[in-house]
């Protein structure tokens, strides 16, 4: 009653304000009676100043439901009431309005609004103006019917990404386990096609667990020595860059000046310090040489050194040059009794000869690099080198002095040997004869003997003599141990 009312209240409103495109309506009447239907007789009256009615609206079908219960024009009011008692609708108004009533709200197709109570959409002025759901006819309508069951295909690739990238935030979502225990292990995260974060450690567990590290004395402490340990590090890996250069390098120990062991050490004192005297102490088959513990004791301090400990020497460091030939050079030793048989009478070379046969030998002193002769006077060892690698005849005396005499006996001695035994003439005699510069000098009295066997060492290295009166001490120490285990090292 209410949309009947408000739409009749609206059609007599309409009726009274006159409108330039239609006639003027007739004076309003003097009184009500005029309003009620005309008798018969002025019916045809009131038809010839009356212009025609317009045709009826064209109603929807969805509408016809709603609008056919509300009184409207029809062909029935054009026609007169036979009946006086009815009363007479007034005409309609010349503009179609649409009716004010409470409408269904459709939500299919997205047609209505999705919740009830959202607030209206205002259309943008570029947009169609929508289609009123009561307004929608049957092309409209097959038309939805397609959009809805053949979408629109996708839009490329390019506005895809587009469109993600106006995509609001990912929403955050966390999962908790039924029993209300969190997961152990680290925190992950996964993330899906449609950015939806799934975290596995509830955030109020996290906030929790930083709270709780702040509180934690232990962890306080804990987390002091870590930071603490690892700034040592960093300080430690710096001072390894800047060490290097504060420290000088320490150069390695030469092969003549290895300390002995402290076990090395124990056996020569014993060897040296024992009570037996006679006992035994090293045999040397090859050269028939036993070391008692009386010949050994001459390697004491303040002691001068035997034929027997010289010789034995020698012959250890003809071995060491055999077991190492790369390493040593290759040379020849004479024993302390060559020098005396060699000069007996002023010079004999046939009281020699037989002492450097190949048979014996094995090679021939012509090929060697050097050859070492000791030089034994009286109280005092001297040495002589003769050096065919060189060329030149060496003397070498720890006192210091030069004697000529052992360097031409012992060049004569080298043109006959290389003549009985290759068959070849050197010219020996011309070769250089020299005093060693900047020798080593002993400062006692009992250590000639020690530098004599240190030259030799030397020399056989094809080192420079490196060592001095301070040495001596451990070269007879060491010299005592390579005796007891009969190597030369």
């Amino acid at each position: 009653m209410g949309a009947l009312t408000d739409s009749r209240k609206r059609l007599s409103a309409d009726h009274r304000h006159p409108l330039p495109s239609f006639p003027p309506p007739s004076p309003p009447p003097p009184s009500k009676r005029p309003k009620l239907a005309p008798f018969p007789s002025l019916l045809n009256t009131s038809s010839t100043t009356q212009p025609p009615p317009p045709p009826p609206p064209r109603v929807p079908a969805g509408a016809a439901a709603s609008t056919s219960s509300a009184p409207g024009p029809s062909s029935s009011t054009t026609a007169p009431s036979p009946l006086p008692h009815r009363r007479r609708l007034p005409p309609p108004p010349p503009l179609r309005r649409p009716i004010h009533g409470p409408q269904r709200v459709l939500r299919a197709f997205g047609l209505g609004p999705a919740r009830p109570h959202a607030a209206p959409s205002w259309p943008s002025p570029s947009s169609p103006p929508p289609t009123p759901p009561g307004s929608l006819g049957l092309e409209q309508y097959v038309e939805l019917v397609n959009r809805v069951s053949h979408p629109a295909p996708p839009p490329p690739a390019c506005t895809t990404d587009v469109a993600r990238e106006s995509e609001p935030a990912p929403l955050e979502v966390v999962a908790v386990e039924e029993d209300g225990e969190e997961r152990k292990g680290e925190e992950k995260e996964e993330e899906g096609w449609a950015s939806v974060v799934v975290r596995k450690v509830p955030l109020y567990r996290e906030l929790y667990e930083a709270s709780r590290r702040k509180r934690d004395a232990r962890l306080r402490t804990l987390e002091f020595e870590v930071r603490l340990a690892e700034e040592g590090r960093l300080g430690l890996e710096k001072l390894a860059e800047v060490l290097p250069r504060i420290t000088p390098k320490k150069e390695e120990v030469p092969e003549p000046f290895v300390p002995l062991t402290d076990e090395d050490g124990d056996v020569v004192r014993h060897a040296l310090h024992g009570r037996n005297r006679r006992e035994r102490l090293a045999v040397h088959e090859a050269s028939n040489i036993v070391i008692t513990r009386e010949i050994l004791q001459c390697l004491n301090d303040k002691d001068w050194l035997n034929d027997e400990v010289i010789n034995l020497y020698l012959d250890l460091l003809k071995e060491r040059e055999l077991r190492e030939p790369s390493k040593f050079l290759k040379c020849h030793f004479f024993n302390t009794f060559f020098y005396k048989k060699l000069s007996s009478g002023g010079y004999d070379y046939k009281a020699v000869r037989r002492w450097t046969t190949k048979r014996k030998l094995g090679y021939s002193l012509i090929e060697c690099d050097k050859i070492f002769v000791p030089i034994h006077k009286e109280v005092h060892w001297c040495l002589a080198v003769i050096n065919i690698r060189d060329k030149k005849f060496q003397y070498l005396d720890s006192l210091g002095s030069m004697d000529m005499k052992v360097l031409r006996i012992l060049a004569r001695y080298l043109v006959d040997e290389v003549k009985d035994k290759n068959g070849q003439q050197i010219d020996a005699l011309s070769w250089k004869q020299e005093g060693v510069k900047n020798l080593p000098l002993q400062e006692n009295g009992w250590d000639c003997g020690m530098f004599m066997l240190k030259y030799i060492d030397f020399y056989s290295r094809d080192m420079d003599l490196i060592f001095g009166q301070k040495h001596m001490r451990y070269f007879r120490r060491r010299t005592a141990k390579e005796i007891l285990n009969l190597r030369a090292e």
